[in-house]
Formats: C-alpha cells, sequence, structure tokens
C-alpha cells in the first residue's frame, strides 16, 4: 500500500490554511489535520505523529508557531518542521532559527514555493536519517530506510510501506518492485536492494529475485508462490528460506 507523505498544517488563518491543503493534496501529499492552536497541535502529534510539520509563526493563543514547534520537538526531536512567516518578521526569524527548522517559507508564496519546500524537505529527511544509520540507501530520489520507501511519483515523493511489498524482480541495472496494488521500477540494482533492505523481512531466494518472506503463499521444491505468481528458488536457498520463516 502506498502511504502518501503526512504533513500537519498548524495555521489560524482558515482561509489560508484550505488553499495550502488543497494544494499539498493535489501534489500527492496527505494533510493529516488542519489545527488553528498550538496546544490542539501538541496533542494531535500524541496520537498522530506526522512526517512533517508546517507551522505558521504568528499563531494567535497561549502558544505561538515557535514555542509550539519547540515543544513538538521535545516529544520528538527529529520532527521536521517548516515556518510560515512573513516577509518583514525579523524578530520571530532569529528566535525560530533556534528551533533549526528544516525551512522557512514566507508569506505570500506560489504554489511552486510550496512545492519545492515540501520536496528539499522530504529529501533532507532522508539524507538525515542516512547519516544516522549507514543501512539507508540514497539514489536517484528513491530512499530506502527501515521499514518504508521514498519513491518519486509525478510531482512528489511518496512513501512505500515495506510490507505492502509482494517481491522485486531484477530488470538489468534496475528493480522492479511488485506491491498489492502496483510495480514501481526503480534506479537501483537488485544487489543494491538486497543489501539494503531490511533482513528480517526480505530474502534473496534467486539471482533475479527477492521477496517478503511475509507474503508467501505456497513454498515447492524449486519455486515460491506469492498473489498466484510462482517465483523461481535455488535448491541451496531452499534451507536457508525455512530457517528464516521460523523467526519472523
Amino acid at each position: 500500500m502506498i502511504q502518501p507523505i503526512q504533513i500537519l498544517l498548524v495555521e489560524d488563518e482558515m482561509i489560508i490554511a484550505a488553499t495550502i491543503s488543497l494544494q499539498l493534496t493535489e501534489m500527492g501529499y496527505e494533510v493529516s489535520g488542519i489545527i488553528p492552536r498550538g496546544e490542539d497541535a501538541l496533542h494531535l502529534i500524541k496520537k498522530n505523529l506526522p512526517d512533517i510539520v508546517l507551522i505558521d509563526i504568528q499563531l494567535r493563543g497561549r502558544l505561538d508557531g515557535i514555542d509550539t514547534a519547540r515543544k513538538m520537538q521535545e516529544l520528538c526531536p527529529n520532527l521536521a518542521i517548516i515556518y510560515l512567516t512573513p516577509n518583514a518578521d525579523q524578530a520571530n526569524f532569529e528566535r525560530a532559527k533556534d528551533t533549526k527548522p528544516y525551512a522557512f517559507i514566507s508569506k505570500p508564496f506560489k504554489r511552486l514555493d510550496l512545492q519545492r519546500t515540501i520536496e528539499s524537505t522530504v529529501n533532507q529527511i532522508s539524507c538525515s536519517i542516512k547519516i544516522q544509520d549507514p543501512d539507508v540507501k540514497t539514489e536517484n530520489s528513491t530512499y530506502i530506510l527501515k521499514d518504508c520507501l521514498f519513491i518519486r511519483h509525478h510531482e512528489s515523493m511518496i512513501k512505500l510501506d515495506i510490507k505492502a511489498i509482494r517481491y522485486i524482480e531484477a530488470e538489468r541495472n534496475y528493480s522492479r518492485i511488485f506491491c498489492s496494488e502496483k510495480e514501481h521500477l526503480l534506479v537501483s540494482s537488485l544487489k543494491e536492494m538486497n543489501k539494503k533492505l531490511p533482513q528480517q523481512h526480505f530474502l534473496r531466494i534467486h539471482r533475479s529475485y527477492i521477496i517478503n518472506l511475509s507474503r508467501i503463499d505456497e513454498i515447492a521444491g524449486t519455486y515460491v508462490v506469492i498473489a498466484k505468481k510462482a517465483i523461481p528458488m535455488t535448491k541451496a536457498m531452499r534451507p536457508e528460506l525455512l530457517k528464516r520463516l521460523q523467526t519472523i
């Protein structure tokens, strides 16, 4: 199942919030909420942590956008924050820098500004995880994390849940991912994919195939069946497959 990047929008001017939400949805992102108050936003992320928070600096209420972002980071230190800020608001800009946001968007802004900022933030998130974890693979706008892939799709980056992957097939220097709903062609060899995918979920059973162990429907002598697809398996990999199935 493809999971769009989830963005929480914290903005107290509802006309502006509705416009931004519509634009984000058209770009392929999922707006997990439109919240006018910082206090309410804090309650929401405790229940449903977004990938990115897009927050207005000048919120009305007890907490402004900067205070809200700071408290969000206390709950989730690596949360990606993007500030919306008026052009002339230099004092708050200096305050906001202390929270180390991923980006600022100055009001008023164009749709293209919003699109590029979100895409840049997704890239930064992936690169940040790569620095912290050497097992993350970054290549040609595709990012392999421990539990998901970020794949470029039209104007945006989409999140693909690893559990939704059935199997991966080599296609020369490319890899074709077969999921429950769609197929995706990645500019990455099967060898590279095999190195980076979480080994507790995946096993390369043939030079041309990597399978998701949890999606196997049938095991035969020289092949496995996943979603009615017979996938060849070398004889040497059968004992390893049976061993691995006992650990998942």
